[in-house]
């Protein structure tokens, strides 16, 4: 095996070419990175399939709905974990390649011949299957995942990686896709994920998929379950809202009139809930009088044990450092909620 043959640079297809039982190439794996986003927007790919069904940490419907639809910058994930799992995928698939003694090619960006907007990327095309008698051809998704993440996948793929790899073979026409993961930089593992044991959530899939891309051509966002990540809205609407200025209006009925509510009742809580938790350390602390452990019923019920922490005394670097202070300390613009005394006080009556 050659490195010829695992980057397929001198055989890759033309664009508009059936590369996959049911899908054609709409841009070669080389294609320039700016064109293959632009283009990715003419559909739904397989990590926004992720976003759309709620099992992504970097994306939700909303957010896939903006990106299609022209709100969202292009690239709009410069993250190092993003950035390192870009230069390592080819490490990856070598080593998938010469573990299963096969041929894996880079392809591109493949549309679904019946469905132009159920897309997908493939990470290699498998040229000759390990699993099959007649070699037939399928494809490797290539996954890299921090240390901490290893029991996702102990028994399998995670929920995100088993909706990416669905909707690859189902815009592909594979009977199964592999998945070959490298996780914490040294434990790599490998999956096949089969068409055959998840007809229906392919179906759901499919529907789901179909779903969102009418919302996204009828110009129509969806509407997000209660429990959306709040921490993935937040991401999304400073991506939305970079720089703000001016004022709306609300109604007191309203949506935002109720986060509002929402919002000041659970201040009231936090705030009574640190009261309560400083109460409670000053009983614990207490009832240990000059000792630093508690017993009970002869196990450590608690301790009370001295911990460290680096500080930096600030106004001393500047004084006496002053070019380190300028190198090393920056302002960090960042917004927070600030709401008048008078309202917080007119929510307490």
């Amino acid at each position: 095996m050659t490195n010829t043959a695992l980057a397929g640079a001198s055989t890759a297809p033309a664009a508009g070419r059936r590369v996959t039982p049911t899908g054609r190439l709409i841009l070669p794996a080389d294609a320039d990175r700016a064109a293959w986003l632009t283009a990715r927007r003419n559909g739904l790919g397989s990590s926004d399939m992720a976003a759309v069904l709620g099992i992504s940490r970097y994306g939700n419907a909303l957010s896939v709905y903006h990106d299609k639809t022209g709100g969202l910058p292009l690239e709009n994930d410069d993250s190092e974990p993003a950035l390192w799992g870009r230069a390592i995928e080819d490490t990856v698939a070598r080593e998938w390649a010469r573990r299963n003694r096969s041929v894996v090619r880079r392809v591109g960006l493949v549309a679904n011949i019946d469905r132009p907007w159920q897309m997908c990327t493939l990470d290699r095309r498998v040229l000759e299957c390990p699993l099959a008698d007649d070699r037939e051809r399928c494809a490797v998704e290539i996954k890299c995942r921090a240390a901490f993440k290893a029991g996702q996948w102990r028994t399998g793929c995670p929920d995100d990686v088993l909706a990416q790899t669905l909707w690859q073979a189902d815009v592909c026409g594979y009977d199964h896709i592999h998945v070959g993961v490298l996780i914490g930089g040294n434990d790599y593992r490998q999956f096949v994920v089969r068409v055959a044991d998840h007809q229906q959530l392919i179906l759901d899939l499919r529907a789901a998929g179909a779903r969102a891309w009418q919302q996204i051509t009828d110009r129509r966002p969806p509407i997000l379950p209660h429990d959306a990540d709040p921490d993935v809205l937040l991401d999304l609407y400073e991506q939305l809202h970079h720089d703000r200025a001016g004022v709306v209006a609300i109604d007191r009925d309203g949506d935002a009139q109720d986060a509002l509510s929402d919002y000041l009742d659970a201040a009231n809580d936090e705030r009574e809930a640190k009261a309560r938790k400083k109460t409670a350390l000053a009983g614990l602390v207490g009832a240990l009088g000059g000792a630093d452990t508690a017993i009970q019923d002869g196990h450590v019920a608690f301790s009370y044990d001295e911990a460290t922490r680096e500080h930096v005394d600030r106004e001393r670097l500047r004084e006496e450092f002053p070019d380190a202070y300028t190198a090393c300390v920056e302002d960090r613009a960042s917004r927070r909620i600030n709401i008048p005394k008078t309202v917080r006080e007119a929510h307490q009556v």
